[in-house]
């Protein structure tokens, strides 16, 4: 998710849902916020991928990627 971290799972249910959100709407029920470890995780998250590419050579990018695209590919 490109958010700062994930979102809280809603119901499924559709009456559920619809009454979360006029719950939510009404000021009656708030949403939750996220846990420190996961606002932690997620910072983590988006300064470690950069990082890595930059740490990689083109050839090592290259390799990670053709092994993903045949794992991805892969009959089973």
């Amino acid at each position: 998710m490109t958010d700062s971290a994930k979102k809280p799972k809603r119901p499924r249910d559709t009456n559920q849902l619809a009454k979360l959100i006029a719950d939510i709407a009404t000021g009656e029920a708030t949403d939750p916020d996220p846990k420190p470890t996961e606002t932690r995780a997620s910072k983590a998250g988006r300064k470690g991928g950069p990082a890595r590419a930059k740490a990689l050579t083109d050839e090592q990018r290259s390799e990670i990627a053709r092994v993903a695209a045949q794992a991805r590919w892969k009959k089973s």
